[in-house]
């Protein structure tokens, strides 16, 4: 089968197409004919960091929608030939893919398998971030990191269906606000945030802020929270140094934080995380939420795909199809 592998860190240009073995699935797990594979960022943090990477040379990707190749011993609720979405710990950029039962869901109703390879870690870690984690209340006012991108345009949605009294954004461009500003999102801001969050909010704050950043960033969405604010970190997209957060800078807003990392849930707690992403998969099946997919590309251009996320002017989803690359 064809795969997409980098051999060494670096940029784009490490990801090449090799022909190698087709995976069969050890005890626990299943193997997937891959029709359509997501793209996040977390897999450009892997090429060119070596985030979450066990050894090289290295299949990333971490979610992939298509069909049962086989079922390895133990396996029970998962078929031959039924459709899936699956969330992997890597090798998703390729035509088949081996990853454990306890991650690989069977699609909802009125759920394609394009739409399918959206799901894995964008429609849960929204849900978790609104609801689970975030523990949002109709009327508290939400600020979001990335608003624009894939987990942002969920965020949006899911909020203004809990009954947000206000959802802000902060995105990189104008272009970016413009395609937010359809998700749910009341106002958008470019760049710098914390002032203009405490023009629109009367010098309050808000009560929930939700940061992929890092960094100053991360720093920034704590300055702009109201009293009894809630911050949820769940990425660190900037790769700064971890920031130590202390008493002194949650006792005078009496404040709170939390984390979230889908894919450590996954290694950790897989019932929790089936819960979590049963719930999830609900709202898009039931038209809560719309997942946008603004690229596609095909396997062998996984590089290309790379590129323009990277490039931090992509909006939305980005996918891989594989099963038209056979």
């Amino acid at each position: 089968m064809r795969a997409v592998e980098f051999q060494e860190y670096g940029g784009p240009e490490v990801l090449k197409v090799v022909e190698t073995e087709i995976p069969r699935p050890g005890p626990g797990q299943v193997s997937i004919d891959v029709t359509y594979t997501g793209v996040n960022f977390a897999d450009l943090k892997a090429r060119a960091e070596g985030y979450r990477v066990p050894s090289l040379p290295f299949v990333p990707g971490l979610e992939v929608s298509g069909r049962i190749r086989e079922v390895g011993a133990g396996v029970e609720g998962l078929t031959e030939g039924q459709e899936v979405a699956a969330l992997t710990a890597g090798g998703a950029y390729a035509e088949v893919v081996a990853t454990e039962a306890t991650t690989t869901f069977p699609l909802p109703k009125n759920v394609d398998l394009r739409t399918a390879a959206t799901l894995p870690t964008v429609l849960p870690t929204a849900y978790a971030l609104v609801h689970t984690v975030g523990r949002l209340q109709p009327g508290e006012t939400v600020l979001v990191q990335g608003a624009a991108g894939g987990i942002g345009t969920v965020v949006g949605q899911l909020a203004r269906a809990a009954g947000a009294g206000a959802v802000y954004g902060v995105v990189s461009s104008a272009a970016k606000a413009e395609f937010a500003r359809g998700y749910g999102y009341d106002d958008v801001f470019v760049g710098e945030f914390e002032a203009p969050v405490r023009a629109a909010t009367s010098g309050r704050g808000v009560d929930l802020a939700l940061d992929p950043v890092g960094g100053d960033t991360l720093r920034a969405a704590l300055a702009s929270l109201a009293t009894y604010g809630r911050l949820v970190s769940f990425g660190n997209a900037s790769s700064a140094p971890p920031w130590q957060v202390g008493q002194p800078d949650l006792y005078p807003g009496a404040l709170s934080v939390s984390g979230f990392s889908i894919l450590t849930l996954a290694r950790t707690d897989p019932t929790a995380l089936r819960t979590l992403t049963e719930q999830a998969f609900a709202t898009a099946a039931d038209g809560t939420v719309s997942l946008p997919v603004t690229a596609e590309f095909d396997l062998a251009e996984a590089a290309e795909a790379h590129r323009l996320m990277g490039a931090r002017t992509s909006t939305g989803k980005l996918l891989l199809r594989v099963a038209e690359s056979r």
